[in-house]
């Protein structure tokens, strides 16, 4: 860890596999975090252990465990990478004592961020939410394609590798679903969306892929090519601080036949039959800082967490003397 004294310090509760990526990532990656904690239930957790020998204080009684510890006070942000249900509790306790929340699970008790399309918004905000794995993935091509040209409908398509999916994944599919589709449309602007999950058991595993389809209603051939330019732009974006965030192929805007009953997908408001559908197919590999390079879709999570806690640090950072109140 750095001694800087400008550096936020921060804690991660969950010494699962999420939870170690999260730590590894600021010891050794951020220049602006400093890990205060590493918070679990199970006293033999590898992430426990491991961070017993990077020097980082440790606790196996969970949040309790936290507010015991000596330099509690000096924590101002708090990862939660364990499960939607945890989440609500630990809030319950945090919250009121001042700490920052990013939320980790999809309980989505705060707002979505999205840091490649809205990392500004909720800057201030006292507990953030960082939507799904599929969420991080595919929100900024569907908000990519609505700056363009109003999405009707969205749909998207999370394939990970089922090795990658541990029981909080598994025990958290309905909220995966449900949080992704709303924030595809509070975050990615579409009118309705979708979303789906695929465990792919394949043995070796396969890096995270994502299918994303929007319904637009625009016929010409400019607006097409202004789509293809503003998804190029979001991939590039993303990768800056996802490295193994990318496309499979180009850009693909078809045609809608007009027999294709397409109106099931749309919602009451919609203005008119879209013409076009746009595919965009993408991959993610992971880092491999602590988990494996098929584990995308943990990577491109606390990628995204990271990046968010680095803002918050770079706005106090930049913040006039005195003016203690954006911490």
């Amino acid at each position: 860890m750095n001694d800087n004294p400008a550096e936020l310090k921060v804690a991660v509760i969950g010494s699962g596999n999420i939870g170690t990526d999260l730590m590894i990532k600021v010891i050794r990656h951020s220049t602006v975090l400093e890990m205060g904690a590493m918070v679990g239930i199970d006293p033999e957790s590898d992430g426990l252990a491991r961070a017993r020998r990077f020097g980082v204080p440790t606790t196996s009684d969970g949040v309790q465990g936290l507010l015991e510890l000596p330099n509690f006070d000096e924590i101002e942000v708090v990862f939660d990478a364990t499960s939607a249900k945890a989440h609500a509790a630990h809030a319950a306790v945090l919250e009121p004592l001042g700490k920052r929340l990013i939320d980790l699970t999809p309980a989505a008790l705060g707002p979505f961020v999205i840091p490649a399309v809205n990392l500004d918004e909720h800057r201030h905000a006292p507990n953030v939410n960082m939507v799904t794995c599929g969420g991080q993935a595919t929100i900024p091509i569907v908000a990519a394609v609505s700056r363009v040209t109003p999405v009707a409908y969205a749909e998207i398509v999370a394939s990970i590798a089922s090795k990658s999916a541990g029981p909080g994944t598994r025990a958290n599919i309905d909220e995966f679903t449900e949080t992704t589709a709303h924030a595809i449309e509070a975050v990615g602007g579409a009118q309705r969306g979708k979303a789906i999950i695929i465990l792919n058991p394949a043995d070796p595993p396969l890096i995270m892929r994502d299918t994303v389809l929007c319904l637009i209603t625009a016929p010409d051939s400019g607006t097409h090519e202004a789509i293809r330019e503003s998804v190029e732009q979001m991939v590039a974006h993303v990768a800056t601080y996802v490295p193994g965030y990318r496309l499979k192929q180009k850009v693909q805007i078809t045609a809608v036949p007009q027999d294709q009953p397409v109106h099931t997908l749309l919602g009451p408001d919609a203005a008119a039959a879209p013409t076009h559908q746009v595919t965009v197919f993408l991959e993610v590999e992971g880092a491999a800082h602590y988990l494996p390079a098929y584990a995308g879709n943990l990577d491109i999570m606390t990628s995204a967490a990271v990046r968010y806690a680095e803002s918050i640090a770079d706005t106090i950072a930049a913040a006039p003397a005195g003016q203690e109140a954006l911490r």
